[in-house]
C-alpha cells in the first residue's frame, strides 16, 4: 500500500538550497549559497526547522550566553528557527506550520501555510506570503 504524503514527509530532511527572488524576479540566496539546516516532522504531529548561514563567527567569549552585542546580532541574523505542531492537507498539497517557538518573535502562535512536492528523496516547500523556495533531501538515518 503506498504511503500518504504525510507519512512520507515523516523524518528528518537536510536542507539543499534556500532562495528567494528579489523585485526584478532574480533568484538569490538571503541566508548565503552554504546555507545549511534541518527540517524535522515528528510522527506525533510536531515540525521543527533550523537554518543557518555558514560562517557564523563564534563568540570571542567562547561562552553560550555571553557574545558582544555585535557577535549575538550576527549570530540571530544568520539563524532562522521554530517548532510547533504541523498538519497536512493532501487534497491542497499544503502544509501548516505552527510556530509554538520560533527565533523571530514574529511568528510566536502564527499558523503559515506550506505547499509542497515530493519528489523521490527531495521535498520542495514554497510559500505564499513571499518568493521562498526550499529543497530539502530526506537525511541519511544514524
Amino acid at each position: 500500500m503506498a504511503k500518504s504524503l504525510r507519512e512520507q514527509l515523516i523524518g528528518t530532511w537536510k536542507l539543499v538550497k534556500y532562495t528567494l527572488k528579489d523585485e526584478n524576479g532574480k533568484e538569490f540566496y538571503p541566508m548565503g549559497e552554504g546555507c545549511t539546516g534541518f527540517l524535522i516532522y515528528s510522527p506525533d504531529g510536531h515540525v521543527s526547522a533550523q537554518l543557518m548561514a555558514s560562517k557564523r563567527p563564534a563568540y570571542s567569549s567562547g561562552d553560550l550566553h555571553h557574545g558582544t552585542w555585535d557577535e549575538m546580532a550576527a549570530a540571530a541574523e544568520g539563524y532562522m528557527a521554530y517548532a510547533g505542531k504541523f498538519e497536512v492537507n493532501e487534497k491542497e498539497m499544503t502544509l501548516i506550520h505552527q510556530m509554538a517557538v520560533s527565533m523571530n518573535p514574529t511568528w510566536l502562535g502564527q499558523k503559515q501555510a506550506r505547499y509542497f512536492k515530493i519528489q523521490g528523496n527531495k521535498v520542495t516547500i514554497t510559500t505564499d506570503f513571499n518568493t521562498a523556495v526550499l529543497v530539502w533531501e530526506k537525511a541519511d538515518p544514524v
